[in-house]
C-alpha cells in the first residue's frame, strides 16, 4: 500500500475535520477508522470486494448513505438518482450516473461527510437499543458487522464478555479469522475482540496525529471519576499528574469494556463527602489494575 503524500493527507485531514463538525461525529473516531481502513488514501480499493475509498464503503453501502444523507450536503442529484427496490436493493438506472455516484467514494470530502453520517445513524440507533452513550469502538463494531450485527455483539458481551465470538457469528468468523481467531487456534472472546478494536483504532488515529482517542469517551470517563473522588484527588495526585497520567485510565477504559473491571473492585466513595484516604485508595487500586 502507497502511502499518500503530506498534501495528499492534509486535504484528507481537513476533509474529515469539516465532516466531524457537520455531523457532531467525533473527530478522533473518524481519523482512526480511515487510517485502519485505508491507511488515509482516499483512492484505496479492496482486492477481494467492491470496497474503495477512505472508509471503504462497498457499492450498496454507498448507494444507501447517499440516498438518505446526500441530499443536505449538496448530493442532491445522487440522491435522487437512486431509487430501492421491493427487496431493499439500491439501484440507478443510468450506467454513467451509477458509476459517477460511485466515483464519489474516492473524493476526501464526499467519503468522510458520508462515513459521518453513516456513524450518527449507527450511534442514534445503538444508543437507543443499548441504553448508554456509544463509544467509538461500538460504532466500529457497527461498521464491520452491521447495525443489527452490533447489536447482537454488544448485548451478549455486556452479559458474558468471556463468551466465544466466532460461534456466534460464523459467517463472519469465516470471512476474518484473524480477528476470530488467536495465532494458536483458540477462539477469542467477545471482550478480547472488542478490546482488540479499540486498541486498533487507538493506534491508527496515534498514526496520524490524533490529539485522544478514538475508542471512546475516555475524556467523560476521566471527568466523571475526577467528580466522583471530588477536588481530593487533586490533593493526592497534583494537577499536572492528574493531567499527564492517563495510561492507566487507557486500561481501566479497556477492562471496563472487556468485563474484567467490576464495581466491587473499586472503593465506595461518596460523591458529596470524599475524603483524602479515599480519593488515594481508588487512584491506587486503578493503577494497579492498569499495570
Amino acid at each position: 500500500m502507497s502511502v499518500p503524500s503530506i498534501g495528499a493527507r492534509t486535504n484528507v485531514t481537513t476533509a474529515i475535520a469539516t465532516a466531524s463538525q457537520k455531523t457532531g461525529i467525533d473527530f478522533n473516531y473518524l481519523l482512526g477508522q480511515a487510517q485502519v481502513e485505508s491507511g488515509m488514501r482516499a483512492d484505496a480499493r479492496a482486492r477481494t470486494s467492491s470496497a474503495t475509498g477512505l472508509y471503504q464503503f462497498i457499492e450498496q453501502s454507498w448507494l444507501g448513505v447517499v440516498k438518505e444523507h446526500g441530499q443536505k450536503h449538496g448530493l442532491g442529484w445522487a440522491a435522487d438518482s437512486i431509487k430501492r427496490t421491493s427487496s431493499g436493493r439500491f439501484v440507478v438506472s443510468d450506467a454513467a450516473t451509477r458509476q459517477a455516484i460511485l466515483s464519489l467514494r474516492t473524493d476526501p470530502n464526499a467519503a468522510s461527510v458520508m462515513a459521518a453520517e453513516h456513524a450518527s445513524d449507527n450511534k442514534d440507533a445503538l444508543e437507543a437499543s443499548l441504553g448508554r452513550e456509544a463509544t467509538g469502538t461500538d460504532l466500529y463494531m457497527a461498521h464491520f458487522l452491521g447495525l443489527g450485527g452490533a447489536r447482537k455483539f454488544l448485548r451478549a458481551m455486556d452479559a458474558d464478555p468471556d463468551r466465544g465470538a466466532a460461534g456466534m457469528f460464523p459467517a463472519a468468523a469465516r470471512a476474518n479469522r484473524n480477528i476470530f481467531y488467536a495465532p494458536d487456534g483458540s477462539q477469542r472472546s467477545l471482550g478480547q475482540i472488542y478490546e482488540r478494536f479499540a486498541g486498533k483504532l487507538d493506534k491508527g488515529a496515534a498514526a496520524v496525529g490524533a490529539t485522544g482517542l478514538a475508542s471512546g469517551s475516555l475524556d467523560a470517563k476521566f471527568e466523571q471519576l475526577v467528580q466522583s473522588l471530588g477536588e481530593d484527588v487533586e490533593v493526592v495526585l497534583g494537577n499536572d499528574a492528574v493531567a499527564q497520567d492517563r495510561g492507566w485510565l487507557t486500561t481501566l477504559d479497556r477492562l471496563e469494556s472487556a468485563g474484567r473491571l467490576k464495581a466491587s473492585a473499586l472503593p465506595t466513595v461518596n460523591p458529596l463527602r470524599p475524603t483524602p484516604e479515599t480519593a488515594k485508595l481508588a487512584y491506587l487500586m486503578l493503577a494497579r489494575l492498569g499495570a
